[in-house]
């Protein structure tokens, strides 16, 4: 306490515990009033939520205004708070939490503007600054695709349960504008891009988020479809003759996908429906099937149509005819059939007898000719059946020549070896005859010299003995046996042994003269 507040009271002794409670009074309250005051003043958004701002003093607003211009003016101000936390003064603001706006998978958003202008006759749409602010009352035109938006709902109404425009494979997507400025040319079917009405540009296959209030878009079904012409009543013409032909026939058709949007605003009587598969079959191929029919069926007698090839004919006409007339109507005709054709009853029977005898009798001659060709055929197949035996005749002809001409070569080159080898054994043998003979000779000469060395040996030993040849023999003899013997043991003198010796006893007679 200061000194100031002290003389306030009488006795300053009594004072001093007002004093003291006064400063906890203050230590109490202060805290208490801070805390307060940030309350009062804090604005917490969550991550889920916004914040829309009121402001309660400042510049009053005109009586055009829904919410303040700017943020000097009363009311409520355009400007959110998303997540964070804030302080504003509560004497001037006021505020409201809201949940964020949630545009849902698999739709999208539309926002109608609530302030601004009001729209000129026939508008509907908002006029929109650069900085997404609504100049006019009205739908926007852009759209929000799914996701979380922090949207003042005071400034703009929003619309979450749309859902985007699918077109499937086989599809075409059919522009309706719905707002925009008027065709410079009211009478034609389609206008111009950006002008109000069927647009003649489509869309492919594909998911579109497209502003419902602004565009409607149109799926026209450009797949291949089937259409019996005797589905819903009887189909025929009368003939040449004025008999009546009944028929039945299959059309298979589809629209052309660069001719959609024209075959869409001529034969679509629903502007709210988007299927025109019975109008087209209504409007385009019965009346055609129709007239073709009887038109190329008048030309004709009512006999023909039960023979084959007037009733191919017939076909081709009437497939012909379809096309042309039907594709320049935007339909394209993938195929037409006449699948059934029957004549009257009257003439069918009998007809069809002799019909059925012709073709009986086409049928035997071609089992004739085919029996013919049958013959031909096992004729070809037992030649063709030979042809491998032939060849492999010939291939062993072949094989078993060559073999013989091989072994022959063989032989011939065997014998000239084996003649060569003779040759030069002949030759051999010959100089080993030659050699034999000549080493004969040579020993015989050789025999013929020792023979002629011992006889002039004995001669000239016989003509020491006075060329008594009986001496020298003698002589011999004592010389070999005296030399033999070592002892001699007889016991008689006319024992045998002694009679050798009798004939050395005799006296040697001179052997004659040569």
């Amino acid at each position: 306490m200061s000194q100031d507040l002290i003389p306030a009271f009488p006795d300053r002794q009594e004072r001093h515990p007002l004093a003291i409670f006064s400063l906890i009074a203050a230590a109490i309250l202060l805290p208490v009033a801070a805390w307060a005051t940030y309350a009062a003043c804090r604005i917490d958004v969550g991550p889920d939520q916004f914040a829309v701002l009121i402001r309660k003093t400042g510049t009053d607003l005109k009586n055009s205004d829904e919410v303040a211009p700017d943020e000097h003016h009363k009311g409520v101000q355009k400007k959110v708070l998303t997540t964070g936390r804030y302080f504003y003064n509560p004497y001037d603001y006021d505020w409201e939490v809201k949940p964020l706006i949630e545009i849902k998978t698999g739709k999208l958003g539309v926002r109608v503007s609530l302030t601004g202008d009001d729209l000129p006759y026939g508008e509907f749409l908002a006029q929109m600054s650069s900085d997404d602010d609504a100049k006019t009352k009205g739908i926007v035109p852009d759209v929000l695709k799914p996701g979380r938006y922090a949207i003042n709902p005071y400034v703009f109404k929003v619309e979450t349960e749309h859902e985007p425009v699918t077109i499937p494979a086989g599809f075409k997507g059919v522009v309706t504008n719905l707002a925009g400025p008027f065709p410079a040319n009211p009478n034609e079917l389609l206008v111009k891009e950006g002008e109000r009405g069927v647009q003649e540009r489509t869309l492919d296959p594909g998911t579109y988020f497209i502003n419902p209030y602004v565009t409607r878009i149109s799926q026209v079904d450009c797949r291949s479809q089937r259409f019996n012409l005797a589905e819903k009543k009887n189909m025929g013409f009368p003939s040449k003759d004025g008999f009546w032909v009944s028929l039945d026939g299959r059309i298979e058709f589809h629209i052309s996908p660069e001719k959609a949007a024209e075959v869409f605003v001529t034969y679509n009587e629903d502007l709210n429906g988007d299927l025109i598969d019975e109008e087209i079959v209504r409007k385009i191929i019965l009346p055609n099937a129709r007239a073709i029919c009887r038109m190329e069926g008048a030309k004709k007698l009512g006999r023909d149509f039960i023979q084959g090839e007037t009733a191919m004919s017939f076909q081709k006409e009437f497939e012909t005819s379809m096309r042309a007339s039907c594709n320049k109507l935007g339909v394209e005709i993938v195929q037409a059939l006449i699948i059934r054709i029957e004549p009257p009853s009257q003439i069918a029977v009998p007809i069809s007898l002799r019909t059925t005898a012709e073709l009986d009798q086409q049928k035997f001659k071609q089992q004739i000719t085919q029996q013919g060709e049958e013959m031909k055929l096992a004729e070809q197949t037992e030649l063709v059946k030979q042809k491998p035996a032939l060849v492999n005749a010939e291939k062993s002809i072949v094989k078993l020549t060559t073999d013989a001409m091989r072994e022959q070569e063989v032989a011939v080159t065997k014998a000239n070896q084996e003649l060569a080898v003779a040759k030069l054994k002949l030759d051999a043998a010959k100089d080993e005859a030659a050699a034999i003979l000549s080493k004969g000779e040579g020993d015989a000469q050789v025999i013929k010299l020792d023979n002629a060395a011992e006889a002039s040996g004995w001669k000239r030993s016989v003509e020491a003995f006075g060329k008594n040849g009986a001496q020298y023999a003698q002589y011999v003899l004592y010389q070999k046996l005296s030399s033999a013997y070592r002892s001699v043991m007889i016991n008689t003198a006319d024992s045998p042994i002694m009679k050798i010796f009798e004939s050395l006893q005799e006296p040697v007679k001179d052997l004659p003269k040569q």
